[in-house]
C-alpha cells in the first residue's frame, strides 16, 4: 500500500541509498516464494529506517515482526558495528529464510532472534532501547507501544508500521484489526511528553519520540 504514486515513489527510491544486494535478494524472494509479501516493509521505508538510525547513532533496536527478516536486515546494515539488534517473531517458517539470508551478510552478526509471541518476548526483556520497531500482530499494537514508552532511552524512537492500514482507519468498526490500529493511534496522539508525527509513507508509519 502506498499513499503517493507509483512513479513518484519509484523515483524517490532511485534517488535514495539504496538496499544491500543481499537485501534485495531476500527482497525478491519473499516476493517470488513467500505467501503474504505484501508485509514487507518496502524500499522507500527501508531507506527512512537506515536515515533515521544514522541520524539519531542508534545502537540498540527491538523489532516487533520478523516475516522474512527484510527489515532486520536493512536496520542492522545501518547499526554500528557494536550496534544490536533482536526480532521478536513466533512463525517458524519464515523465521528460517530470514536467518539463511542474515548468515550471509556481515552484518548478521548483530541480530538476534526470539522465537515467541510478541509480548511473552517483551516480557524477558528490561533493558531500554534506542528504536523500538512495531510491525507484528495488529491487535496488540496498543500493547507494544505502553511496552516501548517504559522501554525507550532517552532520546530513543519509536516506529510503528501500518498505521493507516489501507486507508481503513479512517472509519471506525469495519473489523477488529482496524479498531486496534486506531486505539493505537489514538493512544500515541495522547500521550504526555513526547512528540510525535504519523506520515503517509507506504501503509503509515507513526514516529514517536521524547520532547
Amino acid at each position: 500500500m502506498s499513499f503517493v504514486p507509483k512513479e513518484i515513489e519509484t523515483y524517490c527510491i532511485d534517488h535514495s541509498t539504496q538496499p544491500s544486494q543481499i537485501a534485495k535478494e531476500l527482497m525478491d524472494f519473499t516476493k517470488s516464494s513467500v505467501h503474504g509479501s505484501n508485509m514487507l516493509i518496502g524500499e522507500m521505508e527501508g531507506s527512512i529506517l537506515k536515515f533515521l538510525i544514522k541520524l539519531g547513532k542508534v545502537k540498540s533496536i527491538v523489532e516487533l515482526g520478523t516475516y522474512t527478516g527484510y527489515s532486520a536486515l536493512i536496520m542492522a546494515e545501518a547499526l554500528p558495528e557494536d550496534g544490536k539488534l533482536i526480532s521478536i517473531d513466533l512463525n517458524p517458517e519464515t523465521t528460517k529464510i530470514a536467518k539463511s539470508f542474515w548468515e550471509r551478510s556481515s552484518h548478521g552478526k548483530k541480530i538476534e532472534h526470539i522465537l515467541k509471541p510478541g509480548l511473552e518476548a517483551l516480557s524477558t526483556l528490561n533493558d531500554k532501547y534506542d528504536l523500538i520497531f512495531i510491525d507484528a500482530d495488529k491487535n496488540n499494537y496498543s500493547n507494544y507501544l505502553n511496552w516501548a514508552i517504559q522501554h525507550l532511552s532517552v532520546n530513543g524512537l519509536i516506529i510503528s508500521d501500518n498505521t493507516l492500514w489501507y486507508g481503513k482507519v479512517l472509519t471506525p468498526g469495519l473489523d477488529k484489526q482496524t479498531d486496534s490500529i486506531r486505539a493505537h493511534n489514538d493512544l500515541a496522539k495522547n500521550l504526555e511528553g513526547f512528540t510525535k508525527t504519523l506520515l503517509p509513507i507506504r501503509d503509515g508509519m507513526f514516529l514517536i519520540t521524547r520532547s
